[in-house]
This record gives C-alpha cells, sequence and structure tokens, in this order.
C-alpha cells in the first residue's frame, strides 16, 4: 500500500484513535487480515468472525510490527476503532484508488473469472506493473485487500468482482471504481440462489452500470456470443467492444483448433491486427478466456502481436484449474476440482476428450471424476442428468461419479444414455473413488477430476498426484 499516516487513515475509514502515542506514523507495509501475514509496518484488520475473532491477535501482530489495528473495539495496542471494520476496509481502498490514479479493470461472469482474471494480469503485467486479485478473493473483504495491495508503481490493477445476490456487484464497483468492466458471461452457477438466468443477468450488468461515459474513458467489454452478456450494453454509457467468436466481435478468434495435447490455437483478430496464438492451458473454452482479456488489452494500448506473444506464454496461477500433472507412469491428472457448474462441466469434459485422443490409439483411457454441482436449485435433478449423458455421448471412457444424491443423478443420466458394464459407477465419497482408481488406472489414462469447491474433491486428485498409500486426507 502507500504509506498513510495512522491519522489520515483515522479520518478516511471515520474511526477512533486509541492508544496510539503519535498519530503520524506510517502504514508502509501490507493491510491484511490474516495474523500470519503481518509484518513490518503493517495494518491488520480484526474481523469477528463465527470460530475466530482477530481481535484476540492484536497484541502478537503488533509484536511482529503491525503500526496499528483497524478494529470494532479498543484492543489494548494501537488500533484505529470503527463500527464497522468491513466499511471501513472498502473505504480506505476506495481513498488508495482514488490518490493511485491507476487503471483499473474490473470483471464479472458465471464461469471463467479467476482463469480470465489471470489471463488479463499476465498480459497486462507483460507491459506494465500489474496487481491482481489473488486466487478467488473476490467479494466484500478479499477485493478491498486486493486494491490495497497497490503501490505507486501499479499500472494496472485487475479485480475479480463476485455476486452473490442483486446489488453485490454494485457495491464492489463503488468501493474500486473501474475505468475498464467486463462481462463474461450469465450461466447456470448460483441459479438456486438467485432465482432465474434474467436475475444473474441484472446482477452482473451492475458493473457496466457504474463504468464511466465514454466522453470520460470508461469501457465495457462484453461477451458478443452471449445473448444475456451482449443486451448489457444498453446498460452502460460506456463505450462497448464485443468479443467472441461472432463475425460481428470487435475481438475475435478464426481458425480455432486444439494441438495433439488439447491445447487451444487460433487466430487473434483485433482493431489494430491479427496474429497467431498457440496457448499453453487445456480445453477449448479458454479461447473464450483469451478472447476477452485480449480485448481488454487492446482497450489499454497493445498490439496484436503483443497480445498474442502474452497469452501464448500464460499459464495457470490458481490452484486446482485445469492443472495438469504428468506421473512418472504415464498417468496424466487433471486437477479442476476448484468448482462447478454446468458450463465448466461440459467444457471441463470437451478438454478432457481432447487430451485422451493422443492416447487412446495406444491404449489409454479418458477417466471423468465428477461431484456434485451446488446452488442449482430446481435445476438440480436435470443438469446432473445432463452431465451425465453428456459423458457418454463424448465417448468418455470411464464415469465415476463421487457423492451423495447428486451425484446418483449423474452415474444415472449415463446409464439411460447408454453406459453399460462399468463404463459408470457411483462411489459415496473421494476415499472410495481413490481406492478404485489407484486398482484400475493404467499408463496413457487422462484423469479429469471436477464437483463444485463445497464437495472437496481436490482431495481425489491430490491423492493421485502425490500416489501415496492409504487414507484420503480430510
Amino acid at each position: 500500500m502507500i504509506a498513510l499516516s495512522l491519522a489520515e487513515i483515522a479520518s478516511v475509514v471515520g474511526g477512533q484513535t486509541h492508544d496510539i502515542p503519535d498519530t503520524s506514523v506510517q502504514v508502509t507495509g501490507e493491510v491484511v487480515r490474516d495474523s500470519r501475514e503481518v509484518g513490518p509496518g503493517s495494518l491488520f484488520v480484526a474481523f469477528a468472525g463465527e470460530r475466530v475473532d482477530g481481535h484476540d491477535f492484536a497484541a502478537g501482530v503488533v509484536a511482529a510490527g503491525a503500526v496499528a489495528v483497524l478494529a470494532s473495539r479498543p484492543v489494548g495496542v494501537p488500533a484505529i476503532v470503527v463500527d464497522d471494520v468491513q466499511r471501513a476496509l472498502g473505504a480506505l481502498a476506495r481513498h488508495v484508488v482514488e490518490r493511485l490514479g491507476t487503471t483499473l479493470v474490473a470483471l464479472t461472469g458465471s464461469a471463467g473469472k479467476t482463469s480470465t482474471k489471470d489471463l488479463i494480469a499476465q498480459v497486462l503485467r507483460s507491459k506494465a506493473p500489474t496487481v491482481f486479485t489473488p486466487g478467488s478473493l473476490n467479494n466484500e473483504i478479499g477485493l478491498p485487500l486486493t486494491a490495497l495491495s497497490a503501490t505507486a508503481e501499479t499500472r494496472f490493477l485487475v479485480l475479480e468482482m463476485g455476486a452473490r445476490g442483486i446489488g453485490h456487484i454494485r457495491y464492489l464497483a463503488d468501493l474500486t471504481p473501474p475505468k475498464v468492466g467486463l462481462v463474461l458471461n450469465v450461466g447456470s452457477a448460483h441459479i438456486g440462489s438467485f432465482g432465474g438466468r434474467e436475475q444473474i443477468a441484472q446482477a452482473k450488468g451492475e458493473l457496466v452500470e457504474g463504468l464511466p461515459p465514454a466522453d470520460a474513458g470508461g469501457v465495457a467489454v462484453l461477451n458478443a456470443d452471449d445473448p444475456l452478456v451482449r443486451a448489457m450494453a444498453s446498460r452502460t454509457k460506456a463505450r462497448v467492444i464485443l468479443f467472441g467468436e461472432s463475425d460481428e466481435a470487435d475481438v475475435r478468434a478464426e481458425n480455432v483448433r486444439l494441438t495433439g495435447s488439447g491445447q487451444p490455437a487460433f487466430r487473434l483478430h483485433t482493431p489494430s491486427g491479427c496474429s497467431e496464438v498457440t496457448m499453453r492451458l487445456y480445453g477449448e473454452h479458454h479461447v473464450s478466456n483469451a478472447l476477452a482479456a485480449a480485448a481488454v488489452a487492446h482497450e489499454l494500448g497493445m498490439s496484436a502481436d503483443e497480445i498474442a506473444t502474452a497469452l501464448s506464454e500464460a499459464g495457470t496461477l490458481s490452484r486446482w484449474r485445469m492443472e495438469v500433472t504428468e506421473r512418472p507412469d504415464g498417468v496424466t491428472v487433471v486437477n479442476d476440482a476448484y468448482n462447478a457448474n454446468p458450463e465448466s462441466m461440459r467444457a471441463a469434459l470437451r478438454a478432457l476428450v481432447a487430451m485422451g485422443e493422443a492416447s487412446r490409439s495406444q491404449g489409454g483411457r479418458t477417466w471423468a471424476v465428477l461431484g456434485p454441482m451446488a446452488e442449482l436449485g430446481d435445476e438440480a435433478l436435470a443438469e446432473h442428468d445432463a452431465v451425465g449423458r453428456l459423458a457418454v455421448r463424448l465417448n468418455v471412457s470411464r464415469l465415476v461419479a463421487v457423492g451423495g444424491r447428486e451425484a446418483s443423478w449423474l452415474q444415472l443420466g449415463a446409464y439411460n444414455e447408454g453406459s453399460w458394464g462399468e463404463e459408470s459407477v457411483h462411489v459415496s465419497d473421494a476415499q472410495s473413488a481413490v481406492d478404485l482408481l489407484r486398482s484400475q488406472l493404467r499408463p496413457g489414462d487422462v484423469v479429469l477430476v471436477k464437483a463444485s469447491r463445497s464437495v472437496g474433491l481436490e482431495r481425489v486428485a491430490q491423492a493421485l498426484v502425490e500416489g501415496t498409500e492409504g487414507e484420503v486426507a480430510v
């Protein structure tokens, strides 16, 4: 963070100073909420959670070098006390972003946010210093903490914005007002809590509503291939640029194909030129993510060749998202277990099939180890059934459905589509899945592991990669 005195911070957040002998002392380090991350010059933000109260760590963080604590009550060490710690953190983030004057890029969507954010960050940082959301810290706490990690040298700030309901993205965009706003798609993720795709579109579109007008530099980057996203053009005063495979897209892909290992390649078209891209990531779904990143980068002054080079060099920055590991025995494990929704499940299955093509002639098989998709509401049965059926239609060699009722729907869908014998099985838990796989995997097999985050199916992938015997760690 840029250096700020405790007096200035207190003024910005509307707080009272307690046990601070000298309010001119500056915060010169990171703003953190985890006591283990405290270093010299830090500001520690104390949240009172259900299990852990950050206020209890106040003395320890000051001893470790923190200048003060942002707290909701006096803690016996230097502190700025506020009524609402979360809102105070947001106010501080907005103040710092306005002081910095950095170019802020925000993105949202039902699927692919984190992968696309990682691509944008890698492309932009090839041009200038860039700060971006780590992992999926895209809520009311993670977003301001990311913004506060920017410094005077930061040229681009890339922030992922998530939503659990109407008004959430509007709140986040007000904390850190973007110049460029990107909406990827409107899908089925969290449809149960939102109540329908139209409501999801309403929530995601709050991002472009908050952009500055075109004459003030505002740019809305929208998916030309998603009708609900494209319709958001009427909700913004910013200049609109479209990305996608549509001929009407300003930034588009032509001659899309997959390499023998399942990595996408295409010809990138931008308003300023064309260039060839071959990605290191796996799966054709990354083409749309790459086009979104390219559209943002083009608007920020990068040439087609610069963008193509950066996209071709970009890797996976966030864990458990198409994380590919080849074991010494020739088995390939694809850990995509961070999260799942119907759209990302379909994309991952197609990527699995593409990756398995090279080894199929040598007897290699494709395994889809799938768990439940959460928050689908009334669509849960139909969507799980459809994913099971798709696995059969794509000729995935083996489907292992892991978990309870929703997993049984996956397996039943495969069975009703024509799966027979041991092509599809339902097991109760991660340990059972690992036991089955350990006994049956052979060189050349490709294993995809995917489910909603709450299922914790990454344990299966980790056990397969580590190759250890015994029980799966919980």
